[in-house]
């Protein structure tokens, strides 16, 4: 990285902002909630001037990236997906010139679209994959809309998504399953998980061991309390048996998260009996900007 780097990683509600030394560094960093959503149209530049404009002051001479839905048709400018298979040269070669106050320019990021019978697309995802420093494995990247990709030879080569934190709303708020659950109790998180993951390895499949989260409860061998539990690890073991269907025996899965969602996963894996190393998004962004900033750059 030639340059200092002003970096966003600009979402649909917050906005991560990063000042990237020469070194790679993190040297500021901030949260906002301005995501793209709350942006006026025409009023992007405006915004960036809230959420980093000091970072652009106290260093002019850094190079501006912003990935994320920032890029989303919905966002500033709309960057074209990057088919998959995809190398750091094509991501970084991909990405939209936007320009900001005073002849200042930056450059939007592209996302990565896979199609494995099943359209699939994925935004700001793809910097952390790259931050990984990968030639072969598999990464996985939890959340509202959690995320497997393949590497192969440094290259992204494909990957898939699963609604895995939405679909724990909806079924925990929003179904009959949540008409028997309480708050969860001292031991109710340990005994909901442990029977999510030994559900999730049941024959029958998902629809049949989610209304267990019901009748165990009914039949007074679960408290109310595990019923959260139980259904957190339920998706989540099933997640990974999907991943597993898809891409085989995975060796050691790279798992990027921290806070609960590591201590989930990492639950999860070790259930599967699957090794897995766990790298912050922080640590993976900052690293991925910093690779595909270097590709900008020649």
């Amino acid at each position: 990285m030639p340059r200092p780097v002003i970096a966003l990683d600009w979402g649909t509600t917050r906005a991560r902002a990063f000042l990237i030394g020469e070194d790679g560094a993190a040297l500021a960093r901030r949260i906002a909630d301005q995501g793209i959503q709350s942006v006026p149209a025409g009023g992007f530049p405006a915004a960036f001037e809230a959420i980093a404009g000091d970072f652009r002051r106290a260093r002019p001479e850094a190079a501006i990236v912003l990935a994320g839905m920032v890029g989303s048709r919905n966002g500033w400018v709309e960057a074209p997906y990057v088919a998959c298979p995809a190398s750091v040269d094509e991501i970084a070669s991909a990405g939209i010139t936007v320009s900001l106050a005073e002849g200042t320019v930056a450059t939007i990021l592209p996302g990565l679209s896979s199609d494995e019978g099943a359209f699939d697309v994925m935004r700001g995802e793809e910097t952390l994959i790259v931050g990984l420093g990968l030639d072969d494995g598999i990464a996985c990247l939890p959340g509202t809309h959690s995320k497997w990709a393949e590497l192969k030879g440094g290259r992204i080569t494909r990957f898939a998504s699963f609604m895995t934190g939405e679909i724990y709303g909806l079924l925990r708020q929003n179904s009959i399953l949540s008409r028997l659950a309480e708050e969860p109790g001292a031991d109710d998180a340990a005994e909901g998980a442990r029977r999510g993951f030994a559900g999730a390895a049941r024959p029958g499949g998902l629809l049949n061991a989610a209304f267990a989260a019901r009748t165990e409860v009914l039949a007074g061998r679960m408290s109310g309390g595990a019923v959260g539990p139980y259904l957190s690890a339920l998706l989540v073991g099933q997640e990974i048996a999907g991943a597993r269907a898809l891409y085989g025996e995975p060796g050691t899965i790279h798992l990027v998260a921290d806070g609960a969602l590591a201590e989930s996963y990492g639950q999860a894996l070790d259930a599967a009996g699957l090794a897995f190393t766990t790298t912050t998004p922080e640590a993976a962004f900052i690293a991925g900007i910093k690779r595909l900033a270097g590709g900008l750059a020649a």
